[in-house]
């Protein structure tokens, strides 16, 4: 009995946790959404991707998506995400040359 009951256990919190986790497809189609338009009180903002041609040394691997910091026009200042929605780094034009990006306090 013992241990039918730990097989009925095991079975079960494995069909949970295969309803309640997004995978494959659905996962992927999840944040595409939310990285495609992020809303932050009455201010949309629209990703980018980031290709890191400046070689930053990120905490996390890419690929990245840019955000701007400030609402309205994007303006000189990202933040740096990798698609999986984790914290990379803040980057701005500001006091670099061209179109390139220098890092801001933290990111290297």
């Amino acid at each position: 009995m013992r241990m039918r009951f730990s097989f009925t256990s095991t079975a079960l919190l494995f069909a949970v946790s295969s309803i309640a986790l997004p995978t494959g497809e659905y996962a992927d189609a999840a944040l595409d959404k939310r990285q495609s338009a992020t809303t932050c009180g009455s201010y949309a903002y629209s990703s980018s991707r980031y290709n890191n041609y400046e070689g930053f040394d990120f905490p996390v691997s890419g690929p990245y998506q840019e955000f701007p910091i400030l609402p309205g026009s994007p303006g000189p200042d990202r933040v740096v995400f990798d698609t999986g929605g984790q914290y990379a780094g803040a980057i701005t034009h500001t006091g670099a040359s061209g179109n390139n990006f220098v890092g801001c306090s933290g990111t290297s």
